[in-house]
């Protein structure tokens, strides 16, 4: 009986010992995590981003548990627990710390050591992109600025972000609402889909590849506005019923600039119309204004409409000025109670009638026909 105790004794010691290895087994640490990168979430605040998401090689272990994320906000401070994840990768929502590391956890607790820590360098930030400008369209806004973030440093270089709001015409002042239109890795960038007459401001920031925001570009404004193309008005000689221009004529009274409302070729006969094409006895055609709300300025020669800046204050008259291809013409029109302007480029001049192509502000009030050319106040 003795000797059967004893047998057992022996074998419930042999079974306890190979548990106690194979609980040593099971709580060896899994290999330290490699690899780790992070990439900041842009907000549009240089200094205050929206987040950060870290990455890193996945460990291939089977015991693997979870991985913990290590953090602290300065050089300073001791790294504390910031997450644990099963994933390898994780998403530090708000502004991040500065310096961060990863671990790998075993089923049973065991840590493996410290990856090789990031550290958040703010320095890598490239410059702000320089000397924007923008284009008017027909329903959009064509911006362009200068490529110096992405020639500071090609290879940190990710893509540049785009945003806008409203735009206080009265006051020179952009909104506080601002809004992301878009990216791109080229130095220009179209707005499109905008209600014409409606003024937005536009800024540019440069991110680089670890998503490091800049500073923005100086603010621009910019307006679309209605265009057309080889429009053909003639001589009343040449065609009575299609001898006058009219930029914008409110059929309906509503002070909306519909689709059917703009750029309209009528009869000069009616007295309505901004402008008529009139021959002034040498040869020559003359760009005329009829109605008396409206005057003209000569702008020279021009490649296209683009070439025409903002709508000069002064300088208009009721004078009939020669019409000739590549010129361009702006058309100042008084209204109740703000002036209205329009421009056009002659393209073609035949013996009795001329073609041209037009834009018009349908934001009364607003001198901006094509390009944007000056800084606006944030203020």
């Amino acid at each position: 009986m003795r000797g059967f105790l004893a047998h057992g004794a022996l074998m419930a010691a042999a079974m306890l010992t190979g548990c106690m290895n194979e609980r040593i087994l099971v709580d060896q640490a899994p290999p330290v995590p490699t690899g780790l990168t992070y990439q900041l979430e842009p907000s549009g605040d240089p200094v205050a981003p929206s987040g950060l998401v870290l990455h890193w090689q996945a460990v291939d272990d089977a015991n693997l548990g979870v991985y913990n994320v290590y953090s602290r906000g300065s050089t300073s401070e001791a790294f504390g627990l910031r997450a644990s994840t099963t994933s390898p990768s994780f998403h530090d929502d708000g502004i991040p710390h500065l310096e961060y590391y990863v671990t790998s956890v075993s089923l049973g607790g065991a840590e493996s050591g410290p990856s090789t820590s990031i550290v958040v360098d703010e320095r890598l930030r490239l410059p702000s992109p320089a000397a924007l400008t923008s284009i008017s369209l027909n329903g959009a806004i064509h911006l362009q600025w200068d490529d110096n973030a992405y020639r500071a440093d090609p290879a940190g270089f990710s893509d540049y972000r785009v945003y806008s709001t409203g735009y206080d015409l009265d006051n020179n002042l952009c909104g506080t609402a601002w809004s992301l239109e878009g990216t791109t890795v080229g130095s220009s960038f179209l707005a499109a889909n905008l209600v014409n007459g409606v003024p937005r401001c536009y800024a540019v920031s440069a991110i680089t590849i670890e998503g490091f925001e800049s500073l923005w570009s100086p603010l621009r404004y910019d307006t679309p506005r209605a265009d057309g193309q080889d429009v053909l008005v003639y001589t009343s000689a040449g065609n009575p019923a299609q001898s006058g221009f009219r930029f914008f004529f409110d059929a309906n009274n509503d002070g909306i600039a519909g689709p059917l409302e703009l750029g309209i070729v009528g009869a000069s006969s009616s007295g309505t119309m901004d402008f008529t094409v009139q021959p002034d006895g040498s040869g020559n055609l003359l760009i005329t204004p009829q109605r008396a709300a409206v005057q003209v300025l000569g702008a020279g020669t021009i490649h296209d409409l683009t070439d025409i800046d903002i709508a000069p204050v002064g300088g208009y008259a009721r004078t009939g000025l020669v019409a000739a291809p590549r010129l361009g013409f702006v058309f100042e029109i008084t209204g109740t109670p703000f002036l209205s302007y329009g421009a056009i480029r002659v393209a073609a001049v035949g013996t009795n009638y001329v073609v041209f192509d037009w834009s018009y502000q349908t934001d009364a009030g607003n001198p901006e026909l094509i390009r944007m050319g000056r800084m606006i106040s944030t203020q």
